[in-house]
């Protein structure tokens, strides 16, 4: 469980038809690693907050993953060249419900944080593609995270996390291959829509339970 709610943490303190131009330097005066560190800067400064209003917190912190996450490349990253065979009425519900299910299973859980220490290293940028490289510390664990964003609409944004190794993106995209291909589209969205409702009544009970 410990290991989830870092998870969670390194994920949400960053939060394709992509041009291919390359970004005009003159446009943007901070750099991915500058945006990136800008918005995990602002997710910290929530969390270490003395607010008691989890939900507000909430609020906020997805407000700003939102921002800097592109959640319909990283769906179209998830589908892969489903997207492509799917409707419009249908990407725009996966779009929306990927985001939720993110959100719910991550966000939620980060209210335990306990003030790890997030190292950047200097981003790698090729054209309108950047990484960027990370260690989150926790008690002593150096855990690797790079973070791969893309410019798009004059800023730089979050497309894929890798934690130790893992894509976040390709993960899901395992997942999802093996319903879509026995089930479905509409199955898919049935069974994400249905865990995100599990999700938001589980962390409701956990908040009553922390307030009570």
């Amino acid at each position: 469980m410990k290991k989830i709610i870092v998870l969670a943490l390194l994920i949400f303190t960053g939060m394709a038809i992509i041009a291919n131009a390359a970004p005009d330097t003159n446009l943007t005066p901070l750099g991915p690693k500058e945006q990136l560190q800008q918005t995990v800067e602002a997710v910290l400064t929530i969390l270490r907050s003395g607010s008691a209003d989890e939900e507000a917190k909430k609020q906020k912190i997805s407000e700003l993953v939102r921002n800097r996450f592109d959640y319909q490349i990283m769906s179209q990253g998830v589908l892969g060249r489903r997207w492509r065979a799917t409707d419009a009425n249908e990407r725009s519900e996966f779009v929306d419900l990927f985001t939720q299910l993110l959100e719910e299973t991550y966000i939620g859980r980060i209210r335990t944080y306990k003030g790890q220490e997030v190292v950047y290293s200097d981003a790698k940028i090729r054209k309108n593609r950047a990484e960027v490289d990370t260690v989150v510390r926790d008690n002593g664990v150096d855990i690797p995270i790079t973070y791969k964003l893309i410019f798009r609409k004059q800023k730089w944004v979050v497309y894929d996390v890798v934690i130790e190794n893992v894509s976040l993106i390709r993960n899901y995209r395992s997942s999802y291959n093996d319903i879509l291909r026995k089930k479905g589209m509409a199955s898919l969205l049935e069974q994400m829509t249905e865990k995100i409702k599990t999700l938001k009544a589980s962390q409701g009970q956990t908040q009553k339970q922390v307030s009570a």
